[in-house]
Formats: structure tokens, C-alpha cells, sequence
């Protein structure tokens, strides 16, 4: 059985320092098994630590499980009675490793893993012998290749009841797409939906065939009737998985639960039809099918014969009987800021930080914006995450508006430190969906909070005033004269230029040079103020990450896998750190929670784009990383 996780001694190692990121996923996550009923409800394990996406054995006798036991955000695969005795580790790596099942003799476990010989962490469906501990990817194979320049995920395997086929959902061969309204350039939603087909292969790698797909659609989660002669699968539109994982549109959306003949993949037929987002169906027996409703006053486990619990629960399975249902129930309460984390390079100790963590030149403050720890105002911390100080609260503005700064979408973003260390500027104003319709200004503050001011010009409601901007996200030059920010308008997503791109403001004298006319965002200048890194919508669904040079010339597309590439930062030994979905999600999309990106992994390149290597690999949005090293070179060395 694999394992394999970083190996170091601890008498004699010495960490380079600290690599800070942030990730959005749940707090606490804990499994629980109870009647069918809902009664009877118990704790599975006796220590449990972080665990979800349980199923049992189709004897009954176990219950296998996604652990990160080893680590907050290494997912490893085990198997426990369901009387929560003789835990077992199924197998154990760096890799993301997820939702097992045991076949139906029990010999043999089927499983999602990102491992790779290759940098190349897309989820595969692996199968393990747990008598010899012979392990075989299924689906990264020459026979099935799919074109890899598009989606090419594969999601929760099925044994069929009589072992000689695995069912599972796959995006391969599905178009890089987002969501929401479209714009001159494609949808305004940079983050991806997703697109299932139900798919079934032999165990042994062969008859690899489609059983149902629908265009435009996600068809996920697929389950075997009894008898083996059914599969049935939940079935949404791909712009229903964005609404899925969204906490403003779940109640809204709406999915339906549809089976299969499995030979010949016809007689389709809606098992439920009602509104609602329902996924999780499972036969409970050969009549009767139970699913798991999200979203709205009326959560819960239901089944077509009128049962229901009402309770708020994830990712339910019933036993073979019908009799128990195994689930976890999650909590969002956030990481403490400085949390350790599972450390994927362990010359590194990865910790959890707010978002847009700025490391100080003078190396012994980190700036940041405290969204999901506070209410989006400008802190700073020392590199250990102590003595927390409030350079400017949002709130106390007249720039911001309360409810949207609780909903995430305005507040005091991306702060950079002025090379001297005396001030912190940042983008004050609302963002993200809310960029077009309200304004944005570029504000400073003296680090100790006693002074604040505006550089920039806006307005409250830019569709009143359409040749006003929102200008956001800057960062300041190596000589601390000028600050680069991006700029939108009310008119940009129709595709106008003078509303777009990148500016140049000179502090002093408040001119602004026009830089990019692009939709380009999120600029940061070099530590040695030679080059400048920023995100580009290159094509209607893919972003990019690019440098330029501070005069405008020199452009450079440093990214190229046809999947967003974005919110870069510069490390500080001259190198760029980015965030990815080149390798595409690593888990049903339509099944997550309170997230916007339900993946990204954190690369790190050479600012010429070249040493693509990758920081994390979980199951979760992990974004925004900054390295705190123990020794940092002079900026003026810094040339790569």
C-alpha cells in the first residue's frame, strides 16, 4: 500500500521559514453514523481529527473514509468497523487520495488519487489489492486518453454488485468554462463550472464506455441498483454547479435524480423532479432511492418513498440494508490565523494566513487584509502571526458598504508596503461582481494607523456616473514613487478599453499613466522594480499570468495550460507564485460548499515562466501565499 510522505528528522532539520497561504474550506469536519431515521445519531470514530466522504462496504462490516489525519489539507483513504474499531490506512501520500469503496468481496478498493509520475495532480480512478497491495491507475492510461489540453478529471468510483465494473463521472474532454452574464469576452464569472458524464469501466483497466451524458449538462455520483441493471446519477445544468457550492444561489438552484439502463444507457428515466439542489442518490433498495437535499429551510436526507429526515449533514451513504446512514457534519468556523498545515515541501513550514499577505521589506511585519478573520480591514502581524494591529477598519469609512463587506465583496484589499516601511496603501471599495456598479479608490495609511488618505478619484454608484473607475488591488514601485493598480468601469464588461488594463499612478504628483488596456488585474511590481507581474483574460474562459515591463514593453504570456492562471505575487528571491487549475477539480463540483474556486493548487515558476513546480495538492481552494523566509537576499540581487 502506498505511502508516501515527505520523511524528515527532526533532530537535525532546520526549516528555510515559514510559506503562508490561505484556504477556504471547512473548519472542523466529523463523521457520523445513525438509524435511517435519523435517531440513534454516534460519533464513528473515537478520535476523530478531520474526516469526511464515508461509505460502507457492501457487506456492512466497514466503513471506509477520506482522512487528513496526517496533515490539514493531505487527504489519505481508510477503513474502520462500523462499530468505529480497528481503523485502518488504506493508503497514505502527498497526493490527494479520496472517496474509496470496497468491491463487493472485499478484496480490492477502488479510489480517486492524484498521483502522478508526472507533474500532472488531475484525479484518477485507482484501483488497490488490499491481499497484495497491488495498486493500478484506471484511468490515465493510453487506451482512454483524452485530450489534455481540456478537462480530464475522474470522480467517485461505484462497484457494481457483482464486481466486474467500476461506474464513475467524468469532465474529460470538456471545454474550460465559467459562469454568470456575458461579457465581450465571455462570461463574467472567471471561476469554473463543470460538465459530468457517467461512465463505466472493468476493474481490470478494459471496456472503458460512456453510459449517460447530456450536453450542457453535469450528470455526477453515479449508483448501482441491486441488481446491477441501473445506475442512477444526479443531473443539473454546468451553470448549476457554480449556483451549487454558492451560499447566495444553493436555495435556488435546482438538480433532478435520473437512472439508467446500464447496457444500453436508454430508458431514462426522473426518479425526482422537485426543486432543489439533490445529489447523493443511492438505492436503498431495488424500489426505492435515497438522495440528500441542500440548500434552504428543508435540508436533509429524503427518499422516493416519502421519508425524510430534516437535519444539516454532507456527503450521506446508506447501508446495504437500508437500515444506517453514514455522514459528516461540518462546521466553518475559520483556522486560526498561523495554523499549521500539511507542508507539501518540507523545507518549508506551511501556515494559514488571511488573505493578500505582504511581506514588509524590513522583514519582520506582514501586512494582509483580514476578510475571513475580521471584516476585510488592512492588520498587520508580526512573521509569527502575533501582536495583531489594525492599520485601517472599513467600516469606519463612508467608501464601503456594511452589508457587502459581510457578504465578502468590498473592504480594504491587497495592502503593499512602501519600501521604508512608513506606509501601507490598498484598494478601499467594492469588488468582484460588484466592480461595475460601485466605487473603488486607492487609499494609503501610515502603518500605525494614525493617518489615512486617498490618492484616487471614484464614486459611489458608477452606473450614475459611467465615466468614473474603480481602481483596486495595488502595488507599490522599489522606490516607493509610484503604485500600480487596475482599473474598471461601468461600461468594461461591453469592452470598453479606456475602462480597462492596468495604471501607473506617480504619488506626488497624482498623474496616472494608462499601462495595459486590457482585462488585466492584480499587479505587483518586482522586488527589483524591473519587471511587472499581472493576471489577463486571455480568451473568453481562460486567464493568464503575464510581466511586463513598467514602460509597457516587453510582454510576456507566461501560462499556457488553457485553465485560469492567476492572482500572482512575487517571491522574494525573484521568482512568481501563482495559483492554478491546470489540473482541474479534484472532486465533483457540484458537491462543495461556501467556496468560489472549489480547487486550486499553488505553483511557483521562474519569472521567465520557466521550473513550473507545484506548492500544494488538496482537495481545497488554497490561494494566496507568500514565503516568509529566515534569510531574504537584498532586493537589488534579486534578478531572476
Amino acid at each position: 500500500m502506498r505511502h508516501g510522505h515527505p520523511s524528515r528528522d527532526p533532530s537535525n532539520y532546520k526549516k528555510e521559514g515559514i510559506f503562508l497561504i490561505n484556504r477556504i474550506a471547512p473548519g472542523t469536519s466529523q463523521l457520523y453514523i445513525a438509524d435511517v431515521d435519523g435517531t440513534n445519531e454516534r460519533p464513528l470514530l473515537s478520535n476523530p481529527v478531520f474526516e469526511y466522504h464515508a461509505t460502507f462496504s457492501p457487506d456492512g462490516q466497514w466503513i471506509t473514509f477520506t482522512g487528513e489525519r496526517n496533515g490539514d489539507g493531505n487527504s489519505d483513504i481508510y477503513r474502520v468497523r462500523t462499530n468505529g474499531s480497528d481503523l485502518q490506512e488504506l493508503v497514505a501520500t502527498s497526493a490527494v487520495e479520496d472517496s474509496v469503496v470496497l468491491s463487493p468481496d472485499g478484496k480490492k478498493v477502488a479510489f480517486v488519487s492524484t498521483a502522478s509520475d508526472v507533474v500532472d495532480y488531475r484525479a484518477n480512478i485507482w484501483v488497490l489489492d488490499l491481499e497484495t497491495g497491488q495498486q493500478w491507475n484506471l484511468t490515465d492510461t493510453p487506451a482512454i486518453a483524452a485530450n489534455s489540453s481540456l478537462m480530464n478529471g475522474y470522480f467517485r468510483p461505484a462497484w457494481s454488485p457483482d464486481g466486474e465494473w467500476i461506474a464513475f463521472s467524468s469532465d474529460r474532454n470538456t471545454n474550460w468554462d465559467g459562469h454568470g452574464e456575458e461579457t465581450f469576452l465571455g462570461l463574467s464569472g472567471w471561476e469554473h463550472t463543470q460538465e459530468l458524464s457517467v461512465y463505466a469501466i472493468r476493474p481490470n483497466g478494459s471496456d472503458f464506455r460512456q453510459i449517460a451524458t447530456k450536453e450542457g449538462y453535469s450528470l455526477g455520483s453515479p449508483k448501482w441498483s441491486p441488481d446491477g441493471k441501473r445506475i442512477v446519477y444526479y443531473e443539473m445544468t454546468r451553470e448549476a454547479t457554480w449556483d451549487s457550492h454558492r451560499p447566495e444561489s444553493v436555495a435556488s438552484a435546482n438538480s433532478s435524480i435520473v437512472s439508467v439502463d446500464f447496457e444500453t444507457g436508454t430508458d431514462r428515466v426522473v426518479e425526482v423532479g422537485t426543486s432543489g439542489i439533490k445529489t447523493f442518490p443511492q438505492y436503498i433498495s431495488q424500489n426505492e432511492i435515497g438522495y440528500h437535499l441542500k440548500g434552504g429551510t428543508k435540508e436533509g436526507l429524503y427518499t422516493t418513498s416519502g421519508g425524510y429526515v430534516n437535519t444539516t449533514i454532507r456527503s450521506p451513504a446508506w447501508s446495504p440494508d437500508g437500515k444506517k446512514v453514514v455522514y459528516e457534519k461540518t462546521s466553518w468556523v475559520i483556522r486560526p490565523l498561523g495554523k499549521k498545515l500539511y507542508s507539501w515541501d518540507s523545507a518549508w513550514d506551511y501556515r494559514f494566513t488571511d488573505v493578500f499577505p505582504q511581506l514588509s521589506n524590513q522583514q519582520d511585519q506582514v501586512a494582509m487584509t483580514q476578510k475571513q478573520l475580521g471584516n476585510s480591514s488592512i492588520v498587520t502581524t508580526t512573521t509569527k502571526g502575533e501582536n495583531i494591529h489594525l492599520v485601517y477598519n472599513d467600516l469606519n469609512s463612508t467608501e464601503v458598504d456594511p452589508s457587502l463587506v459581510a457578504q465578502g465583496l468590498a473592504g480594504a484589499f491587497q495592502p503593499t508596503w512602501s519600501p521604508d516601511g512608513q506606509w501601507i496603501a490598498f484598494g478601499l471599495g467594492s469588488w468582484f461582481t460588484e466592480r461595475g456598479l460601485f466605487g473603488g479608490w486607492l487609499f494609503r495609511a501610515t502603518t500605525n494607523g494614525s493617518y489615512s488618505e486617498v490618492l484616487t478619484s471614484s464614486t459611489s454608484n458608477l452606473t450614475a456616473n459611467t465615466t468614473a473607475q474603480n481602481s483596486g488591488f495595488p502595488s507599490y514601485s522599489h522606490d516607493g514613487k509610484k503604485l500600480v493598480y487596475r482599473a474598471w468601469g461601468a461600461k468594461s464588461a461591453d469592452g470598453d478599453k479606456s475602462q480597462l488594463g492596468l495604471r501607473v499612478l506617480d504619488i506626488e504628483t497624482k498623474n496616472v499613466t494608462v499601462l495595459t488596456n486590457e482585462w488585466d488585474n492584480l499587479p505587483f511590481f518586482s522586488p527589483n522594480g524591473t519587471k511587472i507581474v499581472f493576471t489577463r483574460k486571455t480568451s473568453p474562459t481562460n486567464y493568464d499570468v503575464c510581466t511586463i515591463n513598467p514602460d509597457g514593453t516587453g510582454l510576456k504570456v507566461l501560462t499556457s495550460s488553457g485553465a485560469n492562471d492567476a492572482h500572482a505575487v512575487w517571491s522574494y528571491d525573484g521568482r512568481i507564485l501563482y495559483s492554478t487549475g491546470m489540473f482541474g477539480f479534484q472532486y465533483e463540483c457540484a458537491l462543495y460548499d461556501e467556496t468560489f474556486q472549489p480547487y486550486g493548487q499553488i505553483m511557483v515558476m521562474d519569472a521567465d515562466g520557466s521550473n513550473k513546480r507545484a506548492l500544494t495538492n488538496s482537495l481545497w481552494e488554497d490561494s494566496m501565499p507568500s514565503y516568509l523566509p529566515n534569510d531574504v537576499p537584498n532586493a537589488s540581487s534579486r534578478t531572476k
